[in-house]
């Protein structure tokens, strides 16, 4: 419930609040267990600044606040303060699926009101024993509409910390990300070749994106800096001044001159900070927290999926997604039972309809089909608005026959859309293309925004990108406009989540990181570093379980392979959250492994309980989690390059209950580099006082199942 704590006040501050003028101009507010205190002042000549200390120390020193207009006008100075309020909040929400079934959500509200001769802002900052979010909410004045050139908001740090990063992008997240001193980063960034993507736009070589993690190193205090409740404003990067240490907000530019136009009353989104331990940072919920309740009264329809795919065969070059040789294909004109078919089509109903057999065999709950629909000739790096209608089918693809197919086997199949940065194309049928859906029974799709976002301004100076305001706001209206067909939505290449799911819970995955279809460019330390910063915000659509390392082996001439292991596949079922997870290699390939194929058919989407470990980013991360359906629990661990042991104390399981451990392992011989496709599988009968020690291969892991006897 939500309290006024008129007793957390100063006197001087009750005045204020009661008066409204006169405000002190600094205050401050605590995390409900006193460790983390976010102080709030106004220098001399009216400039608004903040700073945050953890355990007594200054982990964020003081950092000024304000905007940029387009006019040149800064919103940064000249300001008083007009009232200072304070509350506490404490609840239990249930999420509609999630990590765990309840979560906590407890913190003290300051919000400190600020008014200069022509502009009034709000500073809300709520903070909680983790951390701190704090936001601009500009309330109802005389400016209707403002236009932001820049937002000023700094993240002064007390030293040169140990950082794990991405390059500042406009366009993409898939990059590896890099380990380095703060003062690092500019020689690290100005090597970086992204070439390899089809749409990247970096923009300063000290740049980076959030969610960004670092290491005090003399406390070994870890400090995240993201963003949450993204909606309606550009995403936010951030560029290092290295002198000082400090990081400033660097908002995606679009196609218009304003990086964000904005309509008072608004409220950016949250500036977080996440602090603590690393399985802290593992854990905390404050992004989500800081995201409003669920929207929709009924969520029956929505549901956590596991799923397979005919798409690795696609990624690997084993078949295509297009059906013929040609390009520049003229939907409106073109009749595709005429044209000559390559042969190497994915999408066919031969294939589809093994893929459902064993799907449906295996307990899967729906099958993705990519390339099912025309316009895939022309659907990479040409910037064509017409490339999709995203509702007529190859000849090859018989979709009622398929779907009915599906589900006479107990499974429901799964829909793709592409649009390759043709947003408007998208926009203009999406709703024909969700009523499509609804006609043959699918209720999730992917949705994907490969190569440039089309559009340029009228002069050609500024294109669209995909992270820009007017993007937000696409990436948002799909989500939405998906729930009015009760549909779930994964959208790839989008913004990165910032924890909308709270909010809208069809949004069950997003990719924005580098993933499996990257193959050999994944390093082996890349999996225990995403859940740190990308799946702070939301989960990933990672796309693991692969079993045949080598691609050479079933694509002619390919050299391309995964820097994995069977085990360590096995172990990202458990240490990546999400309700949305795919087996994403193919039959045939799990058909040689049925037995270490188990842990994949076993392992839920939907938990009661998660528990981290033990972590350490960019080496190794531990985790275990309960079913929300049953009392088993599962535990799975993912390494880097060095190879170790590790202790899996079960003292998370309840007292005098025997569980069947199966543990699976790598072998002795086992190496993500040179042997990646040996394990060894046991069992075991444990309790809570057991202890099992576990080897870790060079870029390997493990995964447990522990049934309950």
């Amino acid at each position: 419930m939500r309290l006024s704590l008129i007793s957390c006040l100063s006197a001087t501050a009750v005045a204020a609040m009661l008066a409204g003028c006169g405000a002190p101009s600094s205050s401050s507010v605590e995390s409900p267990d006193g460790n983390i205190r976010f102080n709030f002042a106004l220098e001399n000549d009216g400039t608004p600044s903040y700073s945050v200390t953890y355990g007594g120390k200054e982990v964020i020193k003081p950092s000024t606040l304000g905007f940029l207009l387009v006019d040149s006008t800064r919103i940064a100075d000249s300001f008083k303060v007009e009232s200072v309020t304070y509350s506490d909040f404490s609840e239990k929400w249930v999420p509609v699926w999630g990590e765990n079934d309840s979560i906590d959500n407890t913190y003290r509200q300051m919000t400190v009101c600020l008014a200069s001769n022509e502009y009034k802002i709000n500073i809300e900052a709520r903070v909680f024993n983790d951390g701190v979010g704090f936001r601009y909410v500009f309330p109802e004045q005389e400016a209707k509409t403002i236009e932001i050139a820049e937002e000023l908001t700094r993240f002064a740090m007390n030293g040169d910390h140990t950082a794990w990063w991405i390059p500042g992008d406009y366009d993409t997240q898939e990059y590896a990300y890099n380990t380095s001193k703060l003062s690092e980063i500019r020689g690290i960034n100005t090597k970086i070749d992204n070439s390899g993507n089809v749409s990247t736009t970096a923009f300063s070589p000290t740049g980076v994106q959030t969610s960004l993690l670092m290491r005090d190193d003399a406390d070994s205090l870890y400090i995240n800096i993201h963003e949450a409740a993204l909606i309606d404003y550009p995403a936010m990067h951030l560029d290092l001044d290295e002198a000082s240490m400090t990081f400033q907000s660097w908002l995606t530019p679009g196609m218009e001159v304003a990086k964000a136009e904005i309509t008072t009353p608004f409220a950016t989104p949250w500036r977080v900070i996440m602090l603590g331990s690393a399985t802290d940072i593992l854990a905390t919920n404050i992004v989500y927290n800081l995201n409003d309740p669920c929207s929709y009264d009924d969520t029956s329809w929505i549901h956590p999926t596991k799923y397979m795919g005919v798409w690795w065969e696609m990624i690997t070059g084993k078949s295509q997604w297009s059906y013929t040789q040609m390009e520049d294909v003229d939907l409106n004109t073109v009749d595709y039972s005429k044209v000559k078919p390559h042969g190497h089509h994915g999408a066919t109903n031969a294939n589809v309809r093994r893929y459902i057999d064993f799907a449906a065999d295996n307990g899967f709950d729906q099958l993705l089909i990519e390339g099912w629909n025309i316009g895939w000739e022309d659907w990479i790096g040409k910037e064509k608005e017409y490339v999709f209608d995203f509702v007529t089918p190859y000849p090859d693809f018989d979709i009622k026959a398929l779907n009915d197919y599906a589900h006479s086997k107990g499974i429901k199949l799964m829909m793709h859309h592409e649009t390759s940065g043709s947003i408007k194309n998208y926009e203009a049928h999406m709703d024909t293309a969700y009523n499509l859906m609804n006609q043959f029974g699918y209720d999730a799709v992917k949705s994907g925004y490969v190569g440039n976002i089309i559009g340029k301004s009228d002069d050609g100076s500024r294109r669209e990108t995909h992270y820009s305001q007017r993007m937000v706001r696409h990436y948002l209206d799909a989500v939405k406009r998906a729930a009015d067909h009760h549909i779930m939505v994964n959208g790839h290449e989008a913004v990165r989540p910032t924890g909308l799911a709270r909010t809208y819970p069809n949004l069950v995955g997003n990719e924005s990181a580098m993933g499996t279809e990257y193959r050999q460019h994944i390093p082996a330390d890349h999996v225990t570093i995403l859940p740190f910063t990308r799946l702070k915000g939301g989960p990933m659509d990672f796309t693991p379980g692969i079993f045949t390392m080598n691609m050479g082996e079933f694509v002619p001439g390919s050299t391309d392979r995964r820097i994995t292991t069977v085990a360590k596949e096995l172990g990202t079922y458990v240490t990546f959250y999400s309700p949305l997870q795919m087996a994403a290699d193919m039959p045939e390939h799990y058909a040689k492994k049925m037995d270490a194929f188990q842990f994949i058919k076993d392992v839920p989407v939907d938990w009661k309980k998660s528990i981290y470990l033990d972590a350490v980013p960019g080496e190794f991360i531990l985790a275990a989690r309960q079913d929300k359906n049953s009392d088993n629990w599962f535990v799975g661990g993912v390494n880097a390059d060095t190879p170790r042991t590790v202790d899996v104390r079960l003292d998370f399981l309840p007292a005098g209950r025997q569980y069947k451990a199966t543990i699976y392992a790598d072998a002795a011989d086992t190496d993500a580099y040179t042997n990646p496709e040996t394990y060894v599988i046991t069992t075991d009968t444990v309790t809570s006082e057991t202890v099992l020690p576990v080897s870790m291969a060079r870029g390997g892991g493990f995964a447990i199942s522990l049934h309950a006897l």
